[in-house]
């Protein structure tokens, strides 16, 4: 590993530090380094406050003058509801710039490191270029499409089931990884559930830990019918708003992301149930499956089964699934992945 990447890296630690807090900013991060030791460190705290670059710069105050700055992302170019950081870097006469990846939103893409090459400064980028870009798959999504990064959440038992055939699933998972879906839920701009799911388990989609976080996610509910059940938790809950709608072919899913996308909506968490998770696989609308699988056989014809859906004829609609990557939770397995997803 070079010093660039090494001192890229604990960029990315400063970056990660903004999960859930920037939308519809991406998360950046950024260390000042001077003579081998990190002097300044800074991340985006949240849309309308500082962004990295500032923040690292005040850290290192003085010590900025000759140093090298490393930033997940290319450094932004103009005004919006801060200053832009290109004029930062100038003013604390940074002598070397070192960037991540570039930002792919046309009004800075290539622009900010044209303007500090400009100003003399020494400018590298690639570095550790994957993952910057994985930090902001939602956010790159977004600006290229207009619609938010959809994840798939399922809890899985060992054959493929998410329920019995009565509907009962709490839980498959254990509370390992049923504290990463916090995680997830936190990171997510919007939830969307089936209708099933909320009448079977009635969830009340919230990030409950930590317990004082503010952004609530909004909660979409997959169903067709006019009113949730009386009494259920999402209408008593203390989450975002709660919105009813079913898209189900590619063009009525592609719409009603587009007008989610609008309102400033960078990711959508789907968390079932499986007739949901089939309809938004089949419409080509998923970019990325968390699949969580849990050391059990349930069996049954008729658990219910992780996608459901309609049956497909033949092996050659089944669906490939790339980058496959898996992390162990207690004594449960996640599967992350990524799909072909129409921009």
């Amino acid at each position: 590993m070079t010093n660039d990447e090494s001192y890229m890296k604990e960029a990315l630690k400063e970056a990660r530090k903004g999960w859930g807090l920037t939308s519809p900013n991406p998360m950046v991060g950024a260390v000042v380094v001077r003579d081998g030791v990190i002097v300044g460190r800074g991340y985006h705290h949240g849309a309308g406050l500082p962004h990295a670059e500032p923040n690292a710069l005040a850290d290192a105050d003085e010590k900025s003058a000759g140093a090298t700055l490393y930033v997940t992302l290319e450094p932004c170019c103009t005004f919006g509801r801060t200053p832009p950081c290109t004029e930062a870097i100038k003013r604390a006469k940074i002598r070397r710039v070192v960037v991540g990846c570039t930002d792919c939103n046309p009004k800075h893409a290539g622009r900010g490191l044209a303007i500090l090459r400009e100003a003399g400064i020494d400018v590298v980028s690639g570095i550790c270029e994957k993952e910057c870009l994985e930090l902001n798959a939602a956010f790159f999504w977004w600006i290229s499409t207009g619609r938010p990064y959809v994840r798939l959440k399922m809890a899985m038992t060992l054959d493929g089931k998410i329920a019995t055939a009565g509907g009962d699933s709490k839980w498959i998972t254990g509370s390992c990884a049923r504290r990463y879906v916090q995680k997830l839920r936190r990171g997510s701009d919007a939830i969307m559930v089936g209708g099933e799911t909320v009448r079977k388990d009635d969830p009340e989609l919230v990030v409950r830990d930590p317990k004082d976080w503010k952004r609530q996610p909004a909660r979409i509910v997959w169903t067709s019918k006019p009113s949730l059940p009386e009494g259920c938790k999402l209408l008593n809950g203390n989450g975002g708003p709660v919105e009813l709608a079913k898209p189900m072919a590619r063009r009525e899913w592609l719409s009603f992301l587009k007008k989610l996308g609008g309102r400033g909506m960078m990711s959508l968490l789907m968390e079932g149930g499986g007739e949901l998770a089939g309809c938004a696989l089949k419409a080509g609308i998923v970019n990325e499956i968390d699949f969580f699988i849990a050391p059990k056989i349930l069996g049954g014809r008729g658990s219910r089964p992780v996608v459901g859906w309609e049956n497909p004829s033949s092996l050659a609609e089944s669906l490939a699934v790339k980058d496959l990557r898996t992390w162990r939770f207690g004594d449960d397995l996640l599967v992350v992945g990524h799909l072909d997803c129409e921009k």
